[in-house]
């Protein structure tokens, strides 16, 4: 197969990548290296793809349509994995008017894109985000997400929607994948256990928002990259929404106590306030990816950030 991974310069997208050239598909990647954070890291992740001659890297924005329309009549596309976003709920916040023109318009960019080349499924990189404060436990695919909290959310519930409009008007086959707090290595930067890790080893204090007991459903990046290619390589796929998650929420200090483990040192905490946007707890049910096509996360939150940890000491 030839897949089309857009965002695969980053964090997610670069390990997505890396694992569909291992199982010997070719891969397209498009990204646009934005600057949210250090584009020398993007440029790293694609430096390890690069040394494939399955991996074609085309710079560029989804936005761009001609961009797009080239990639499209370059490439025999099979398959489009979505992921390339403004990402953040926090940012989001500052910037409302650019994530939606980033998240939607990009994404409506990708499909139309998509439709006029014949190309028939597509997997949407979508977020836990987009339940919301509800308090019901765990989070599945039927719930009410009408009341997202952040222009983050917002967006992606709009590129949840957007695809369905491509399905039901041209067929298109569509996976919309929840994803739940993904970390591992490469993670980018401005995320939790990458700050504390970095701010730990710097001997600074680490910034905690609230009280700690918020809760958060960790996924390590293997487990998340697994359940996008058994959806990427289903023989059958109409229009489905799926949790890829954990399924072990833990809280903001029982984090705390991972990354203090896997460095070996206290953390130093600085207690401030709660953020606007920010969700109490996520708890995905993954019950619907287990029955589809077998998705079994494996790795725990301890091992995982040892992995994490391993990886920063050794690149930083």
């Amino acid at each position: 197969m030839t897949i089309l991974v857009t965002g695969g310069a980053g964090f997610i997208g670069s390990h997505l990548c890396e694992h569909l050239l291992a199982q010997g598909h070719r891969v397209v990647c498009l990204d646009n290296f934005d600057d949210f954070y250090a584009p020398s890291i993007k440029e790293q992740n694609v430096a390890i793809l690069s040394q494939s001659p399955q991996f074609v890297l085309r710079r560029g924005d989804i936005r761009d349509a001609t961009v797009l329309r080239e990639i499209f009549e370059k490439n025999a596309v099979d398959c489009v994995v979505h992921l390339a976003a403004k990402a953040g709920v926090r940012p989001s916040i500052q910037e409302p008017a650019n994530y939606m023109d980033v998240n939607v318009n990009g994404t409506t960019r990708v499909l139309e894109a998509m439709q006029r080349a014949g190309v028939r499924r597509f997997v949407f990189g979508s977020s836990s985000s987009i339940y919301g404060n509800q308090t019901k436990t765990p989070f599945s695919e039927t719930d009410d997400v009408s009341q997202p909290i952040s222009p983050y959310a917002a967006s992606k519930h709009s590129g949840e929607l957007l695809s369905y409009v491509f399905h039901h008007l041209y067929g298109i086959e569509v996976a919309c994948l929840r994803f739940f707090t993904v970390y591992g290595p490469r993670q980018r930067p401005d995320l939790a256990i990458h700050k504390f890790t970095q701010l730990a080893l710097a001997g600074q204090p680490i910034p905690l928002y609230g009280d700690g007991l918020t809760r958060r459903d960790y996924t390590f990046v293997s487990d998340i990259v697994q359940g996008i290619c058994q959806v990427v390589t289903m023989p059958q796929l109409n229009y489905e929404i799926i949790n890829l998650g954990g399924a072990h929420p833990v809280t903001l200090l029982e984090m705390v106590k991972a990354v203090e483990a896997a460095l070996g040192q206290p953390l130093t905490i600085q207690y401030l306030e709660k953020q606007p946007g920010d969700v109490e707890q996520t708890h995905a049910d993954v019950s619907k990816a287990r029955r589809l096509f077998g998705y079994q996360p494996s790795v725990s939150l301890q091992e995982g950030v040892r992995q994490f940890v391993e990886w920063y000491t050794a690149n930083h």
